[in-house]
């Protein structure tokens, strides 16, 4: 009878742990920093866009691949 309840506690705090793992997965706060990191990315592409169109084959990628790669990262990894 000891055994069972102690076999039940268990599994309900694996139960508890996967679930407090669940909403840490889900639970994404975006702060200031995020907004600042974001809206910097987009200028950084923004910016590639329009030298692309004016015919910079050099400037243009740099600014996209900082922006995309970079910044947009930035913005969704840190806390």
């Amino acid at each position: 009878m000891a055994k069972k309840k102690h076999k039940e506690k268990k599994e309900k705090e694996k139960k508890v742990k996967k679930e407090k793992k669940a909403e840490l997965l889900i639970d994404v706060k975006f702060t200031r920093k995020n907004t600042l990191f974001f809206g910097i990315g987009l200028v950084f592409v923004i910016i590639g866009f329009i030298l692309l169109a004016a015919g910079s084959i050099t400037l243009a990628p740099l600014f996209l691949v900082v922006g995309y790669l970079v910044f947009f990262p930035l913005g969704i990894l840190l806390k």
